[in-house]
């Protein structure tokens, strides 16, 4: 092969790395580039359905035709609090293993720790103590992570009827909490010594609490039903 970028000297035994190679008899890495890029990112279910029937709906109903007024899912934030399991502010290495380990397998990252940044004594919390374990979801795993949590993980909760619709801030991103993490199919209870909840927040942005509602709603989240009130 040969390149032609001028100053890269190679010999048949050698493998050019640079941009400019190209393969005797074959594309360039230029071409090869160009059609990698030109290839779809994968598409997760819930944003299709985002794409194709709620964004729709936010033109014809909330009158947001201008796709830079509509509101959108930025990210989805999922974190363990610690602060229980400290003993003389140190976390046991099995417990961080099983939190680490949960939030890895139902997100696809790995977490980081978040630690206290100063040292408050009515809470007993000393600076640099481990204060939670957090992960931050975007784009093609945030979509497949909210799939799976509204259509596999809610329906097992116990006694489930529906998350309360009043969990919104200003900015209309929604916050809630899981008890177990058993509710997560992918996790296996057998390597788990403890059972340990989660916080999951859901941030918007261009939205506010009524847009956010609408959009989760359309999306097929398990808004709990007002009560009718008694007579």
């Amino acid at each position: 092969g040969r390149c032609d970028s001028g100053y890269c000297l190679v010999d048949s035994t050698q493998k050019c790395t640079c941009p400019r190679y190209r393969p005797s008899g074959g594309e360039s890495s230029d071409q090869r580039v160009e059609a990698t890029a030109t290839q779809a990112a994968p598409t997760a279910r819930l944003q299709q359905m985002f794409e194709e029937n709620v964004v729709p709906k936010l033109a014809s109903e909330k009158g947001l035709a201008n796709p830079l007024s509509q509101p959108r899912i930025v990210k989805a934030v999922v974190n363990v609090g610690v602060g229980r399991l400290l003993e003389n502010q140190k976390l046991k290495q099995d417990h961080a293993e099983v939190i680490t380990d949960t939030l890895t397998v139902i997100s696809g990252q790995k977490p980081i720790m978040i630690k206290a940044k100063k040292s408050v004594s009515n809470f007993k919390v000393r600076e640099g103590a481990p204060s939670a374990f957090m992960v931050t979801m975007r784009r093609y795993r945030m979509w497949s992570f909210l799939d799976r949590l509204m259509n596999l993980a809610m329906p097992r909760i116990k006694d489930f009827r529906g998350v309360s619709a009043k969990s919104f801030d200003a900015s209309g991103s929604y916050s809630f909490g899981l008890t177990e993490q058993a509710v997560f199919p992918e996790v296996d209870m057998t390597k788990s010594s403890f059972i340990h909840g989660m916080h999951i927040n859901i941030v918007f942005a261009r939205s506010n609490p009524e847009l956010s509602h609408f959009v989760l709603s359309e999306l097929g989240f398990p808004f709990a039903k007002p009560e009718s009130s008694k007579k």
